[in-house]
C-alpha cells in the first residue's frame, strides 16, 4: 500500500520542475504543472492528495501569484501549505507572497538541504493542523448535537401532551429558517446574520412551551372553547417565558433571549390586537413576528382536534388577506414571494435531516468564523461527491458538462468528451472546439451571459440551441443549474449543464412524468399529481359520476408505539396495495401524506357496494394488528364539480366519522356542513 504523501510542483521550467522532482520523489508523490491554470485544474481533482504545493512566481498564462489568489477564493489555501521557489529575490515579491498565505520562500539557486528541511516541516505540521482541525470539528458536532437534543426532547414533550404531530416543531424551525433568510436578503432593517437566524430557528422549538401548564382537557379539546378556557389557553405564552425567565444563572445566554421572546409575543399582531401584552408594529422583537407567521401557517396547513388541514393554497391566501391577524407588510411580501419555494422545502422535511442539517451548519460557521479549515472528513466527501459526478454522468450515457467560473474551463465526463470528439477539460471555452463549433460562437455567449445572470434564489436554466452534434446540425435543449457559495454575497462557483436532443427529449418527458408524478414510498400517484389528474376528468365530466374518498387511519401512532416505525411504515405501504388491487386501473388511487389517502372513481347507478367492499379490504388485520380507518366520501351528484369543494365535502365526512367512534365509512350530507364549527 502507498502511504507516501502527494507534492504538487508548479514551474514554466521543465529542468526546475525535474530537479525538485530527483530532491523530493524519494519520499513523496509528486504531481507537475506548466503553469498557475493547470495546476487549479490538478487542485480540483486531487485536492484530498495533496499535502504541500512548490509554486514559483513568473509564468505564462496565470503566474504564481494569480494561484494564490485563486487559491485564497477557492479556501485551498487554509489546507495546502504554499512554499514559493523563485529566483525574485526583491522584498516586494516575497511580502506580496506572504500576504496572499505563503509559508516559506525559497530563493534560487536552492539549496537540496534547506528544500527537504522545509518540505518536511511544513508537511508534518501541516499534518498536525489538520487533526487539530478535526478533533475540534467532532468537539463542536458532539456539543451541537447535545444541544439541539434537549431542545427537541423538551419540545416533543409539550407535542406529545398536545396531541399534536412531532412534525410541528420541525416544521416551525424550517418555516422560521426559510423566512428569515428570505427577509435578510430583502432588507437590513433588522440584525439577521446567519448566526443569529440559527439561533432564533434553534429558539423557535420552545414557542409553545407554556403548554405544560395548560390542562389537558383544554388543551385537547375538540369543540370551541369557552371565553374562561381561552384565557387560560392563552396563559400559556407568560408561563412559557416565566419558565426560562426562572432558569438559574442562564438569563443572559442568547438562546434564552431569543425563547423567551418568541415565547412571550409569538400571539402578538402588527396591529396590537394580539396577547398577552397587546404589543404593535416594530415593538414585537423580528424573532417572535416570524415565528408567529410560521406558527399559524403550520395550524392551518395541519389537521387539528378541532379543525382539518387546509390545503397550501388556501392556508396562504387566509394570512395574506388577514383573516389570521396582522403581519408586518414586509414578512407577508416576503412570504408572498417565496411560498411555493417553501411549500417544496416543508415536503423534504424529516427529523433527522433537520437536526443534521442544523448540527452541520453550525460546524461550519463556527470553524469558518474561528479561521480553523474544514475537518478532513468534510473535504473527503466533497471529493467522494465529485468522483459519484463524473461516474454517474458516464454512466448515464448523457452530454452533460461541468462549468468553472473561475478560472474559467469546463470538464466532461469521460464517455461525453470521447461523444464528443473533445478533451476532457477545455480551458478558456468560449475559444474552444466546444465553445466555436458545437454551439454557434453567438449562442456559447449567450449562454455563458445567462449562467452569469442567475442567482442563488433563481439558479435554473432552460434554453433551445442549434447545435453541431457530430457534424449533424440538431436542435438542442440545454438545461443549466448555476453552483453558488455561501459566503454573505454569494459569488458563482460554476455549473452543471445537461445537452438533451429535442426529438429524444419527448420520450424522456414521458418517462419523468410517471416518475415525478409518484409518491417516494406507496408507489401511488403524489396529491399534486392525483389532484391535476381529477381537476382535468371534473373539468370535462358531463353526464359522468364520480365519488371522491378520503380515507386515514385511525390508530397509526398506535401502530409506531407499540411495534415501531419501520411497522408503522409497512401498514402505510399495506394500505396503499390494498387500495390499488380493490380498485381500477381507471380509478385514480393517491397518498395525501402521512397515513391520509384518496381514491377518485366513476360510477353508474350506486357505489356504495364497492365503498363496502373496499373499506372491508382496507379495515383487516394486517400481521395480527387490527387496522383502523375513518373514512369520509363526496360525490359529484348534485352538480359538485369544483375539486376544493368536493375534497373539503370528503374531509369533513370523514371527521364526522372520527367524531362519532371512528373505524367506518359515511357519504356527505347537508347535516355536516357545521360540524366543523
Amino acid at each position: 500500500m502507498n502511504t507516501k504523501k502527494t507534492i504538487l510542483i508548479v514551474d514554466d521550467s521543465e529542468l526546475n520542475r525535474a530537479l525538485l522532482e530527483d530532491m523530493l520523489s524519494a519520499d513523496y508523490d509528486i504531481l507537475e504543472a506548466e503553469n498557475g491554470l493547470v495546476a487549479s485544474r490538478i487542485i480540483q481533482e486531487h485536492e484530498m492528495d495533496i499535502c504541500l504545493m512548490l509554486l514559483d512566481i513568473v509564468m505564462p498564462v496565470m503566474d504564481g501569484f494569480g494561484l494564490l489568489k485563486l487559491m485564497n477564493k477557492k479556501g485551498w489555501i487554509k489546507h495546502i501549505p504554499v512554499i514559493m521557489i523563485s529566483a525574485e529575490t526583491a522584498s516586494t515579491f516575497m511580502d506580496k507572497a506572504y500576504g496572499l498565505g505563503a509559508v516559506e520562500y525559497i530563493s534560487r539557486p536552492f539549496d537540496e538541504r534547506t528544500v527537504r528541511h522545509r518540505v518536511d516541516s511544513n508537511v508534518i505540521l501541516g499534518e498536525k493542523q489538520r487533526d487539530l482541525s478535526s478533533r475540534l470539528a467532532a468537539q463542536i458536532y458532539e456539543k451541537e448535537k447535545d444541544n439541539r437534543l434537549m431542545i427537541e426532547i423538551l419540545s416533543h414533550i409539550v407535542e406529545f401532551r398536545n396531541g399534536e404531530s412531532g412534525l410541528h416543531v420541525l416544521h416551525v424551525h424550517a418555516i422560521t429558517e426559510f423566512l428569515l433568510q428570505q427577509l435578510a436578503k430583502t432588507t437590513d432593517k433588522y440584525d439577521l446574520s446567519p448566526k443569529r437566524i440559527t439561533l432564533i430557528s434553534n429558539a423557535s422549538a420552545l414557542h409553545d412551551v407554556g403548554k405544560i401548564t395548560i390542562p389537558s382537557e383544554i388543551l385537547n379539546k375538540e369543540g370551541k372553547l369557552t371565553a374562561e378556557e381561552y384565557e387560560i389557553m392563552k396563559s400559556h405564552t407568560l408561563e412559557g417565558a416565566k419558565m426560562l425567565e426562572d432558569i438559574p444563572f442562564r438569563s443572559s445566554e442568547p438562546l434564552i433571549k431569543e425563547s423567551y421572546e418568541i415565547c412571550r409575543w409569538h400571539h402578538e399582531r402588527f396591529d396590537g390586537s394580539g396577547y398577552p401584552d397587546g404589543l404593535k408594529g416594530e415593538e414585537i422583537p423580528i424573532s417572535a413576528q416570524v415565528v408567529a407567521l410560521a406558527d399559524v401557517y403550520d395550524a392551518l396547513t395541519s389537521r387539528r382536534v378541532y379543525k382539518p388541514s387546509f390545503p397550501h393554497e388556501q392556508a396562504v391566501n387566509m394570512i395574506l388577506k388577514g383573516e389570521c391577524g396582522a403581519f408586518n407588510p414586509l414578512l407577508l411580501d416576503c412570504f408572498k414571494s417565496c411560498h411555493k419555494e417553501l411549500e417544496r422545502k416543508l415536503k423534504q422535511v424529516s427529523f433527522d435531516d433537520a437536526a443534521e442539517n442544523d448540527i452541520n451548519n453550525t460546524l461550519v460557521r463556527t470553524l469558518k468564523n474561528e479561521g480553523t479549515e474544514v475537518s478532513n472528513r468534510t473535504i473527503k466527501l466533497l471529493e467522494h461527491e465529485r468522483n459519484r459526478f463524473k461516474i454517474l454522468s458516464s454512466l448515464s450515457r448523457e452530454v452533460i458538462f461541468e462549468y468553472n467560473a473561475v478560472p474559467e474551463m469546463i470538464t466532461f465526463s469521460d464517455w461525453c468528451a470521447e461523444f464528443l470528439g473533445l478533451p476532457v477539460t477545455i480551458y478558456n471555452p468560449a475559444d474552444s472546439e466546444f465553445g466555436k463549433k458545437v454551439f454557434a460562437k453567438k449562442d456559447f455567449k449567450d449562454l455563458i451571459a445567462k449562467i452569469k445572470a442567475t442567482s442563488p434564489e433563481n439558479p435554473s436554466i432552460i434554453e433551445k440551441y442549434l447545435l453541431d452534434i457530430k457534424g449533424a446540425k440538431t436542435w438542442c435543449k440545454v438545461y443549466v443549474r448555476t453552483m453558488w457559495n455561501d459566503n454573505d454575497k454569494p459569488e458563482l462557483e460554476g455549473a452543471i449543464g445537461k445537452i438533451v436532443d429535442v426529438n429524444e427529449e419527448i420520450n424522456e418527458i414521458k418517462y419523468l412524468e410517471t416518475e415525478v408524478e409518484k409518491d417516494f414510498r406507496t408507489g401511488l400517484l403524489n396529491y399534486r399529481a392525483a389532484k391535476q389528474r381529477i381537476n382535468d376528468l371534473l373539468a370535462n365530466a358531463g353526464k359522468r359520476k364520480f365519488a371522491l374518498i378520503m380515507f386515514d387511519m385511525d390508530n397509526l401512532k398506535q401502530a409506531n408505539d407499540t411495534r415501531g416505525h419501520l411497522f408503522g411504515d409497512e401498514v402505510i405501504e399495506h394500505i396503499a396495495k390494498v387500495a390499488r388491487e380493490n380498485t381500477r386501473d381507471e380509478d385514480i388511487v393517491a397518498r395525501i401524506g402521512g397515513d391520509e389517502f384518496i381514491i377518485f372513481m366513476e360510477y353508474k347507478r350506486s357505489i356504495e357496494a364497492q365503498i363496502k367492499r373496499i373499506f372491508k379490504c382496507l379495515t383487516q388485520e394486517f400481521t395480527d394488528f387490527k387496522i383502523s380507518v375513518s373514512m369520509g366520501i363526496a360525490c359529484t351528484e348534485g352538480g359538485i364539480t369544483d375539486y376544493e369543494r368536493l375534497f373539503a365535502r370528503a374531509d369533513t365526512a370523514a371527521y364526522a366519522v372520527k367524531k362519532s367512534g371512528k373505524n367506518a365509512y359515511r357519504f356527505y350530507d347537508e347535516t355536516m356542513k357545521n360540524i366543523l364549527k
